[in-house]
């Protein structure tokens, strides 16, 4: 298997720590975000990782090299302007010759790879969407009630929702049709080949996931990985499955 980590965002979200390095490169623990997925992917049965840079990449070269340290091999390519979220996979058509994964590159999770990438060949789709569910805590007193008469309140309520988990296998036709070296998201992407009937599937994940783009969710994952090191947690994250 193949994979493309999509790591050339700015992170704007985390500043002002990315400002001094990359989002996929902040520590989580003892190892950095993008050390962590590398494992996982690899623990998966991936044998080749491609990252697609844009901010900073000189550093992702210097620690990562060809990958040889972690049993796998990895390649680069980095943008010479924002492509988005999608668009970065244009400069990689030649590596790509069969289904491939598509990982953000600030995504933590015990995910198994390879339980998507043999759906997705299994039902013959043109792109498989991960999805995970949430909840997303409310501040108010949510009111129910039948017309003017108020029936109850409830407090502290939180609404559950099935969101995008940033996690994808894609087959290469896909990125055939898409416009060479522009800024695509995949929310584009996606809406483009639903509108044009081709096969978008969902693959539902249940398992640990969690997006670190957020400031209050990587200081979580530090806390996880804190209160593990200390004996006073436990963490499924899947480095720590993998015995890295």
């Amino acid at each position: 298997m193949k994979a493309v980590i999509m790591a050339g965002g700015l992170g704007k979200r985390l500043q002002p720590l990315t400002r001094i390095l990359p989002k996929p490169l902040l520590p989580v623990g003892n190892e950095s975000v993008l050390e962590i997925q590398i494992v996982n992917l690899r623990a998966s049965g991936v044998e080749e990782i491609i990252l697609a840079l844009g901010h900073k990449p000189e550093l992702f070269l210097a620690y990562f090299g060809d990958g040889s340290k972690w049993g796998l091999k990895i390649h680069y390519s980095i943008e010479r302007q924002p492509l988005g979220t999608a668009g970065p996979l244009t400069l990689l058509r030649e590596h790509l010759d069969a289904p491939f994964l598509v990982v953000n590159g600030d995504i933590l999770t015990d995910m198994d790879y390879g339980a998507l990438w043999r759906q997705h060949v299994e039902e013959g789709a043109d792109l498989t969407v991960t999805t995970t569910s949430v909840k997303l805590p409310l501040e108010y007193g949510v009111i129910r009630h039948r017309g003017r008469r108020i029936l109850d309140i409830e407090e502290k309520t939180s609404l559950e929702a099935e969101i995008n988990a940033g996690i994808y296998c894609i087959d290469p036709s896909v990125v055939d049709r898409m416009p060479v070296d522009t800024f695509v998201s995949m929310d584009t992407l996606l809406r483009q080949l639903i509108a044009d009937e081709r096969t978008v599937s969902r693959y539902s994940f249940d398992g640990y996931w969690l997006d670190i783009g957020q400031m209050a969710n990587y200081e979580k994952a530090n806390e996880m990985c804190a209160l593990a090191e200390a004996g006073e947690g436990a963490t499924v994250l899947a480095w720590r499955r993998a015995g890295a």
